[in-house]
C-alpha cells in the first residue's frame, strides 16, 4: 500500500509560480514512476508530467507545459514536486500525484493514467487572468 500526499496548491495570479509536492509512504519509492494529473470541471484528467523510477528518471511532459513546468524527484526523502511556472489561466485544476508501481518502458506508458495504481487526493491550483 502506499500513500500519497500532496500539498503546495493554491491562488496565483498569471505568469506567477507554484510548486506541489508530493510526498509518499513505501520503501520502496525509488522504484515506482511517478506522475503528475490534472482534471479542471467539466474536464478529464490529463497527463501532466511524469518521472520514471528504477534509477533512471526519465522525464515526460505533456506538450501544453513543456518549458514550463519541471518534474522532479528525492528518493532519499520519497518526494516528488512539479514546479510551475508562467502558470496561465488554462492551468487551473485539481493536480493529483501517481504512483506506478510496475516498470514503465516507454514515453506512453509513462504518460497513461491506467499504469499509476496509487492516487493523491489532489490539490487545487487555481490561476487568474
Amino acid at each position: 500500500q502506499v500513500q500519497l500526499v500532496e500539498s503546495g496548491g493554491g491562488l496565483v495570479q498569471a505568469g506567477g509560480s507554484l510548486r506541489l509536492s508530493c510526498a509518499a509512504s513505501g520503501r520502496t519509492f525509488s522504484l515506482y514512476g511517478m506522475g503528475w494529473f490534472r482534471q479542471a470541471p467539466g474536464k478529464e484528467r490529463e497527463f501532466v508530467a511524469a518521472v520514471t523510477g528504477w534509477g533512471a528518471a526519465n522525464t515526460y511532459y505533456a506538450d501544453s507545459v513543456k518549458g514550463r513546468f519541471t518534474i522532479s524527484r528525492d528518493n532519499a526523502k520519497n518526494t516528488v514536486s512539479l514546479q510551475m511556472n508562467s502558470l496561465k489561466p488554462e492551468d487551473t485544476a485539481v493536480y493529483y500525484c501517481a504512483a506506478d508501481t510496475t516498470r514503465a518502458l516507454t514515453s506512453a506508458q509513462a504518460m497513461d493514467a491506467r499504469r499509476y495504481d496509487y492516487w493523491g487526493q489532489g490539490t487545487q491550483v487555481t490561476v487568474s487572468s
